[in-house]
């Protein structure tokens, strides 16, 4: 319960910041580029966090998380491409493109972020936890 609510307040907390980083933008062509370099910067932080998550799996996991995230790709994608659609051939479509792929993005990174703060004993959390220093 308490790595869905970690989850849910970076949801929010990230939602607000895409509308701030892009409010000078004046132009299509300005936003359309502000948009996908947000997109990019969740990208890495995702892979980063989805690297750490991979680390701390043991081997059978790693397969499972491997194929859990490529299914989650696969599915973020289509989401992004079916809302996008509604703008197919608009100079906005790039936007509202980014604009998905980046709100998905940092849903899944909290969540695998979240995975990162299993409990001794938590038996719903499939990753030890991390080692007292």
């Amino acid at each position: 319960m308490k790595r869905y609510l970690l989850a849910s307040a970076a949801l929010l907390l990230s939602t607000g910041a895409l509308a701030d980083e892009c409010a000078s933008a004046s132009t299509q062509l300005e936003l359309n580029t502000c948009t996908a370099k947000q997109y990019q910067a969740e990208d890495k932080k995702l892979n980063q966090t989805y690297q750490a998550a991979f680390k701390r799996a043991a081997a059978p996991q790693q397969a499972l998380l491997k194929k859990a995230q490529l299914a989650w790709i696969a599915l973020r994608d289509a989401d992004c491409a079916f809302i996008g659609s509604g703008t197919e051939g608009g100079s906005v479509q790039p936007m509202i493109v980014s604009q998905c792929m980046t709100e998905k993005t940092v849903e899944r990174e909290a969540f695998l972020a979240s995975l990162m703060q299993c409990e001794e004993g938590d038996l719903s959390c499939p990753l030890t936890p991390a080692l007292s220093p």
